[in-house]
């Protein structure tokens, strides 16, 4: 690399420079320069005008069959190769299905992403947007006018299909024809000890029974990406949508969703629950241990399990020394939980294999960063999110096979977190978990992207956090990288100059405060935050 820490940017291309770019500049970033840089001549005043429109954007993030072989060409692991920079666009972007919220501030958001030399956007596309009211008609309008928005500026568009929604930001978790199965059958969600329901994540157990309306979740979750797939081919034809990430649980993430019914993960820190206790979990566990010879370890989950907000040794199953976890029914039980997780993935993973096969995009799926109390031996909050390997060893391995096995990267939602007191509290250990999660990936042969965790941050320590994480790491560098999310704080002058100042750093390597254009940008920013974002959306 070069003395500078530069990212090479792999779709990005020099007329991205110019005015008025059209559908054909797509054609452009096959024969781009591999590397983008900005330059002195461009305006870029333009940029810092988009700050105004924070006032416009929503509240972001709070964010069994056979085995399938393979169906997509496993990626080769390499080290050297360049990374894509991406921007999610407001979580609530589509909320109806047939329009856009705010159209105008998303448009001017994704002109500035452009402006700042970034590869393009990350859209999430909701089930319950997308088919909210029936199981037989789609509405995919309002993604389609996004679509065309990032097409007419000539970024690329990564897509996050979310069967499962993220509680909170202001969509429904799952259409209103699912959850209304579920006044009859409320096991179709996952279940903690106390009854407690998830109501907005299906349980892994059903993946392949007819209980929604005769079909499967699974058969529903391909009818979604099929009508998405065909719906927006013409935006696969021209390389517009590169990337699919395709959603494997709550938040779109793969975990069990352990933490309390409606709770923000990112400010939870207990132990969590095992979430086993639906009737069609229990009765998969019976079986389980039936088939072991061991009936009675399949009555009921461990009897000794923590609560949500439980320290490790406040619970005997995973008391540092002596704990169940450690015990021939710890493994059993948590093998079984682990391998209900990874048989999920599997199945959603391959039948996405399946429905685009034959479209240039890259297939991803995101997994959680659990670092708390990963200083533990038992690791637990990771077990009670399904992350788990016997004798001690490394939980994700399981996982990274998996992913492999279907040619799917891996999101690592975590290159900014950092070590501070509190988290220190918590046994957290960021740096052990993402070196662990590089090996398995490793030693399996997946790829890795990362993500941040926290939503318009504006601790500089994070941003050097993601810097060093994708440019410097020497081993498993991330082959894109999307920077989470527009939202009410993003265009705000406490975040806003700073991420621009990452934002040169990783495409061009330099910053200059001294610089006379970067001093004006920001007096722009600021201006237009303090009582000119009319002024500065009309610009825009």
């Amino acid at each position: 690399m070069d003395a500078s820490p530069t990212v090479t940017l792999q779709h990005a291309s020099a007329a991205a420079w110019g005015t008025g770019r059209t559908r054909h500049a797509v054609d452009a970033r096959r024969d781009a320069p591999t590397r983008v840089a900005f330059r002195r001549g461009c305006s870029r005043g333009d940029l810092v005008r988009a700050a105004g429109l924070g006032r416009f954007f929503g509240a972001g993030d709070q964010g069994s069959s056979k085995s399938h072989e393979v169906t997509r060409s496993q990626p080769q692991v390499d080290d050297l190769a360049p990374a894509r920079l991406f921007v999610g666009l407001p979580i609530d972007a589509v909320t109806d299905g047939a329009t856009v919220n705010s159209a105008a501030a998303v448009a001017a958001g994704i002109r500035a992403v452009r402006l700042l030399g970034a590869d393009g956007v990350e859209l999430p596309v909701f089930w319950s947007v997308a088919q909210p009211e029936s199981p037989d008609r789609f509405s995919w309008a309002g993604y389609k006018a996004v679509a065309d928005m990032v097409r007419a500026e000539g970024l690329s568009l990564r897509v996050s299909l979310r069967a499962h929604g993220t509680p909170g930001a202001g969509v429904p978790t799952l259409p209103s024809w699912v959850t209304g199965v579920a006044v009859d059958d409320p096991d179709i969600f996952f279940t903690d000890r106390s009854g407690g329901r998830h109501d907005g994540c299906l349980s892994f157990a059903i993946d392949e029974l007819p209980v929604l309306h005769g079909k499967s979740p699974l058969q529903l979750y391909e009818a979604f990406f099929r009508g998405f797939a065909n719906e927006m081919e013409d935006f696969f034809d021209d390389s517009t949508i590169t990337d699919v990430t395709v959603g494997l649980g709550v938040h779109g993430v793969l975990r069990y969703p352990s933490y309390p019914p409606g709770s923000d993960a990112r400010k939870f820190t207990g132990v969590g629950e095992f979430q086993c206790y639906d009737k069609y979990m229990v009765s998969q566990l019976r079986r389980h241990a039936e088939e072991a010879g061991h009936a009675m370890w399949g009555l009921s989950g461990p009897h000794d399990a923590p609560r949500y907000h439980e320290l490790p040794d406040s619970c005997g199953f995973f008391r540092e020394r002596g704990g169940s976890w450690e015990t021939p029914y710890g493994d059993f039980f948590l093998s079984w939980y682990a391998g209900q997780l990874v048989g999920h993935g599997d199945r959603v993973l391959g039948m996405a294999s399946n429905v685009f096969a034959g479209k240039p995009v890259e297939l991803s799926a995101k997994i959680p960063f659990m670092h708390w109390w990963h200083g533990e031996l038992s690791r637990p909050a990771e077990a009670a999110a399904g992350f788990y390997k016997s004798n001690k060893k490394n939980g994700y391995s399981p996982v990274a096979k998996m992913f492999a096995r279907h040619g799917c990267t891996m999101i690592v939602p975590g290159m900014d977190v950092c070590m501070n007191k509190q988290l220190h509290s918590a046994g957290s250990s960021p740096d052990q978990l993402l070196a662990q999660i590089k090996n398995a990936c490793r030693r399996h042969g997946a790829r890795i992207a990362g993500e941040n965790a926290s939503l318009a941050m504006t601790h500089s320590s994070s941003f050097s956090r993601i810097r060093s994480n994708i440019l410097t790491t020497e081993l498993m560098r991330p082959c894109h990288f999307t920077y989470q999310r527009m939202c009410a704080d993003f265009f705000s002058p406490d975040h806003f100059p700073q991420f621009m100042e990452f934002v040169r750093s990783v495409v061009c390597g330099e910053w200059d405060e001294d610089d006379e254009e970067q001093r004006g940008m920001m007096a722009m920013s600021s201006a237009a935050n303090n009582g000119n974002a009319r002024e500065a959306t009309k610009a825009a």
